[in-house]
């Protein structure tokens, strides 16, 4: 990846509005921590993508967007499928396979998921031939794509949170992402930019988010279906359908979260998820493993575990006790922490058969209990805290300082975090060497013009 530092003053363009935004944007306006954030979160959804790609849901939605969401020679191939779809089915598929697995990166005002959308539908566009600009697009432009898509997404997310009285799922406002990416890619003007957000808002999923985590089944955070409306309004907005005016970005309001377009860049806010399961049980599982490392116990010996954490975390799971699923597994508090204390880590393998079927680990999470500290729910989504105790069979007791979820801008999992983390969730899918070509591939996006062509064909063949 290109090294963070100065490269040099900025001389970036006053954007009067978002869709000048989406259409003036060039490489040369993105700073280097810009461009190296971009490829960070590349990788990491691409690596999310090939664990995720081995699940039942993913199995369900590329079968569907095959057969029913288009399949013919000028459309786009699906994320570690091959098959065909439609630009919208494949960037339905595609969002279906990142969400698949509660490992991608997000932003906490937000409280949800811009990549998990953005890139699939990104990848849909340039492989169809409908996207007659996308025929010439290289790896710097493949970056500004991805780049504009998380500042009008994210945006997008912080504005409805803060003028919707429902909590609503990433796909309410990632589709309004990849809109703006397709409307660049397809050459709109700033009219037909405006309408395709319209359309994308107007359209976008507005599931209640925190019925996926009380009842934890394959919906998760909307994001296929984001991707699929997105790319859908723009795909309209191009044969002349006109959209209601975006709220989220045209309403008085909401001007102030886009006053800073070109010089603020949310892309570099992104968190990164240590562990493959819902954020707000992270920081229960960082307090956990500090104990077991701190006195060194053996699961065995556990007798209680309580939890204290905010009020959404505590909520995770609340109605199962042992996860039946994986997705049950992602969004459970309980769940992760009795894993982590287990086998001493949570991955793709531990959400999955090797945890879900473990005595062990069922006899702990029987064992928890999970209650709420005030201070913890007053910080809250800016912020997210838990306290573990655990009590063993002899009687000792140990207790956690309150712990953070790691992966923050303020305290990030490292580079060498980072690329173990992708390494451990694509190899065993996609196998060591041709996961080291992608990440070569994302390594020189920016600069070998032959990185894109060679990462598209590596990521839009089967996983396995």
């Amino acid at each position: 990846m290109v090294a963070e530092g100065d490269r040099g003053a900025k001389n970036v363009a006053a954007f009067a509005d978002v869709p000048a935004f989406v259409r003036g944007l060039r490489f040369d306006c993105l700073p280097d921590a810009v461009v190296t954030s971009a490829q960070r979160s590349l990788l990491d959804l691409i690596g999310v993508a090939a664990a995720g790609s081995r699940t039942r849901a993913v199995a369900i939605a590329n079968a569907y967007a095959a057969t029913q969401l288009g399949g013919s020679d000028r459309d786009a191939r699906i994320l570690f499928d091959g098959r065909r779809a439609g630009i919208a089915g494949a960037a339905f598929a595609g969002a279906t396979t990142i969400d698949a697995l509660d490992a991608h990166d997000g932003h906490v005002l937000t409280k949800g998921h811009a990549g998990a959308a953005l890139l699939p539908a990104l990848l849909a566009l340039v492989d169809s031939a409908r996207a007659s600009a996308a025929a010439s697009i290289d790896g710097r432009e493949f970056i500004v794509c991805l780049t504009l898509g998380y500042e009008i997404a994210t945006r997008a997310g912080i504005a409805l949170h803060s003028t919707a009285r429902d909590y609503h799922c990433s796909g309410a406002w990632n589709s309004l992402g990849c809109a703006a990416i397709a409307a660049r890619l397809l050459g709109f003007d700033e009219e037909r930019t405006r309408h395709a957000l319209g359309v994308a808002e107007y359209f976008g999923p507005r599931g209640q988010i925190l019925r996926a985590c009380d009842s934890p089944t394959m919906v998760k955070d909307g994001s296929g279906w984001g991707a699929h409306v997105g790319v859908s309004a723009a795909l309209l907005a191009g044969d002349g359908f006109t959209g209601a005016p975006a709220l989220t970005i045209e309403r008085d309001d909401t001007a102030p979260f886009y006053v800073d377009l070109g010089t603020r860049w949310r892309i570099c806010e992104q968190y990164f998820k240590a562990y493959p399961v819902c954020r707000w049980a992270q920081p229960a599982i960082e307090a956990a493993l500090d104990l077991k490392r701190a006195h060194g116990f053996s699961e065995s010996h556990i007798s209680e575990i309580a939890i204290e954490s905010f009020r959404e975390a505590v909520a995770l799971g609340s109605h199962c006790a042992m996860p039946r699923n994986t997705e049950e597994a992602q969004y459970s508090l309980s769940f992760p922490v009795a894993a982590a204390l287990v086998f001493g880590d949570v991955g793709a393998t531990e959400v999955d058969a090797a945890g879900l079927h473990d005595a062990r680990v069922a006899r702990l999470v029987g064992a928890t209990t999970a209650t709420e500290d005030a201070e913890f729910s007053d910080r809250f989504p800016r912020e997210r805290w838990a306290r573990v105790r655990i009590t063993l069979s002899d009687g000792r007791a140990f207790a956690s300082s309150p712990a953070r979820d790691r992966g923050n801008p303020d305290n990030p999992l490292s580079h060498d975090e980072l690329r173990a983390k992708y390494r451990a969730l694509a190899a065993p899918v996609l196998g060591d060497e041709r996961a080291s070509r992608i990440e070569r591939a994302v390594d020189s996006l920016s600069l070998e013009p032959s990185a894109l062509p060679a990462l598209l064909e590596e990521l839009l063949q089967p996983g396995a």
